[in-house]
């Protein structure tokens, strides 16, 4: 038991000894504080950008603004219509994309006729346009003849009271496009 006490002592002097000849660690430096809580404050999302406005309106002659039966000249009523659904809209514009002036015939007669017809009717309302101002390369006018009808009447009917009935599809079209001033 002498041998294991001195086996154990020695042991244990030695590990003292390493511990004594070994360098004292450093010391470890202190933790550095943590950064300065900075309160982030989100930037405010942008605002949704709006569409632009815009000055696009469509007027469509009705009852007595309607073109007189094989006539392609404007009623009053027409140019009133005008001055104050077209021309008046046009004042609202910024720029104009597009002005589009559709003329329509009833279905009396051939469709060379109406055709040629629309094409009257519709040269009519820009040949107004332009003497208000209205800018003449920037209308197109197209003739739809017989092609879309307004209303359909029955064949049963005198002719006058056809001509009266058919009187809707005798009519223009002005459509406008752009933005808004």
């Amino acid at each position: 038991m002498n041998k294991l006490k001195l086996a154990i002592g020695s042991a244990v002097l030695s590990l003292l000894a390493s511990c004594a000849t070994a360098p004292e660690p450093e010391p470890q430096p202190a933790p550095a504080p943590p950064p300065a809580q900075r309160q982030v404050t989100p930037a405010p999302a942008p605002a949704p950008v709006a569409a632009p406005k815009r000055c696009d309106a469509t007027a469509t002659f009705q009852k007595d603004e309607t073109f007189p039966f094989d006539r392609y000249a404007l009623t009053e009523a027409a140019k009133a219509r005008l001055d104050r659904d077209v021309i008046g809209k046009l004042a609202d514009c910024a720029s104009v994309e597009a002005v589009v002036v559709e003329g329509h015939a009833d279905r009396i007669g051939s469709q060379q006729y109406n055709q040629k017809l629309s094409e009257r009717r519709a040269d009519s309302v820009k040949t107004y346009l332009v003497g208000k101002g209205a800018d003449r390369s920037g209308i197109e006018t197209i003739g739809m003849g017989k092609t879309v009808p307004a209303k359909f009447c029955p064949d049963s009917k005198k002719r006058s009271e056809l001509i009266a009935c058919l009187a809707p599809n005798r009519r223009a079209i002005v459509s406008i496009k752009g933005p808004a001033r």
